[in-house]
């Protein structure tokens, strides 16, 4: 494998530990199951700020679904490099714990079903948002496989295609298949109306209303950075026949902060 397809961790060492043992260590203290054996998931939305902030949330989403061998890990393009609808196809992204193999044969059914996805490196090279979620799911699935996308664009037409697209290729997969849609909720404001904002896009969520989510978190002001992503995983879901979504952790930074002046919200969700 040549460098240029081994995608180098951007942020180990920041968001998360950069030290295996160390990273092994946080992630599966926020892995630790509740009673409850994990669940077959059609996808999930997860948070993906530093991990003293917001792995609570996550390992919880993680730890209530059987991850399967395969992945779609879908974020939004917080650099904005690279093209607006952003895949890498080959190769593989390198973390502390290991290297995880791109699925190859899901980016090319992908491409050849929705062109307007493009194969751009530059669009992943620098963006955290997918990366932070990939120690969790290797330590839940240790043969995975996973397909990066990164969304650049707040148009709903696109992110209603992609996720048609994704529903016509994962239906026609053998394998299971999880959509991860990497998210955090609204940024930088006081805990009180954070809260609010956040409560009223996860209503939305939680009756798979892709189209409810866009409109609210356009029209009421509401920073939730991933709400690309999540408006293309809730189209392919529902296409995928999914009947409901469970809310299993809301938290803000201000819980681990103490800052209730400027926080940002996490929401974890499983839908099936």
């Amino acid at each position: 494998m040549t460098t240029s397809t081994l995608r180098q961790p951007a942020v180990a060492g920041r968001f998360y530990p950069g030290n295996a043992d160390d990273l092994r260590a946080a992630a599966q203290s926020y892995l630790s199951p509740g009673n409850a054996e994990p669940i077959h998931a059609i996808a999930c939305i997860a948070p993906h700020a530093g991990y003293m902030y917001s792995g609570h949330v996550a390992g919880a989403v993680f730890a209530h679904i059987a991850v399967p061998k395969r992945c779609i890990v879908m974020c939004p393009n917080h650099t904005g490099q690279g093209h607006a609808l952003a895949m890498m196809s080959e190769g593989a992204w390198k973390t502390p714990l290991g290297d995880v193999p791109i699925d190859e044969v899901l980016a090319h059914a992908l491409k050849e079903r929705f062109p307007a996805l493009q194969d751009d490196s530059a669009a992943h090279r620098a963006e955290h948002a997918a990366e932070v979620e990939l120690p969790f799911l290797q330590l839940c699935q240790p043969e995975l496989k996973f397909l990066p996308i990164a969304l650049g664009t707040s148009r709903f037409e696109p992110l209603e295609q992609l996720g048609q697209a994704l529903g016509d290729i994962i239906a026609a997969q053998k394998e299971s298949i999880l959509i991860v849609a990497s998210s955090d909720m609204n940024h930088y404001e006081s805990d009180t109306v954070t809260r609010i904002k956040d409560h009223r896009a996860i209503e939305k969520i939680l009756t798979l209303d892709a189209r409810g989510l866009y409109d609210v978190v356009t029209q009421q002001d509401i920073s939730m950075c991933g709400f690309g992503p999540a408006v293309a995983m809730l189209t392919a879901a529902r296409q995928l026949g999914a009947t409901k979504a469970e809310l299993v952790k809301y938290a803000t930074s201000g819980d681990v902060s103490g800052d209730r002046e400027m926080v940002v919200g996490y929401a974890g969700v499983v839908v099936r």
